[in-house]
């Protein structure tokens, strides 16, 4: 019930990949058998630096300073696409982290709209894989903007598909670069992970797990009135 001590939220705009499931082993198991035909070492921690970076921007950082032309470039991105969409025809709803469901029925109960604002090309499949797309009021994935995440603009354009203004946008973030994403975009920001990684947002939480929207909304209010 909006009062005068509580933040008029409208919507949320949950990122997929660690927040609602946890598709970055599979990008992890992708990104390593790329690497293993190239002859080039990567790991789990050198992984870590790849978290809600674009793909392009991922494979530069595994590559270091060896010289590829452009067409390898772009030879090795499609590769590690396909061996990923192999991947994710697995998903099942089963693949949805603690909590998940429970906080979007919650949030559909209470009126408030709901958005995905992922970074991923195969948001869409992702989402049809684990059986949210009837939760889902609009999404905004790889195709929707130009400029990635840390720029505001995919949260932005999000917010733009539900119909609410940035002030009213909630956001549910696993990584830094989506973190400073939805500050910019003068929105409020969830950090789930560690505080090192995703300190920057407004509520730093472990996971979804047991949470609940009055329970956030408090904290919100809390935040917004102190």
């Amino acid at each position: 019930m909006p009062n005068s001590q509580s933040p008029n939220i409208e919507g949320f705009i949950f990122d997929l990949d660690g927040v609602l499931t946890d598709t970055a082993e599979l990008h992890y198991l992708a990104w390593k058998k790329l690497a293993d035909e190239e002859g080039i070492p990567f790991n789990r921690e050198a992984n870590e630096a790849l978290r809600g970076v674009s793909r392009r921007a991922s494979l530069m950082l595994i590559l270091g300073d060896r010289p590829y032309s452009e067409a390898q470039i772009q030879e090795m991105m499609e590769r590690k696409n396909r061996y990923y969409v192999e991947l994710i025809q697995n998903m099942t709803p089963k693949d949805l982290l603690p909590g998940a469901i429970a906080l979007l029925d919650e949030l559909r109960q209470a009126g408030i709209k709901i958005g995905i604002g992922s970074a991923s090309k195969n948001a869409q499949t992702v989402i049809e894989r684990l059986g949210i797309a009837d939760k889902i009021d609009a999404i905004a994935d790889g195709y929707s903007v130009q400029q990635p995440k840390p720029a505001p603009d995919l949260f932005l354009y999000a917010a733009k598909q539900l119909g609410i203004e940035p002030e009213q946008s909630v956001v549910v973030e696993d990584a830094a670069a989506g973190v400073e994403a939805a500050l910019a975009a003068g929105m409020w920001a969830v950090g789930l992970g560690p505080a090192e990684r995703v300190g920057a947002a407004h509520v730093v939480l472990p996971n979804l797990a047991g949470i609940k929207w009055a329970d956030l909304r408090e904290q919100l209010a809390n935040i917004m009135f102190g």
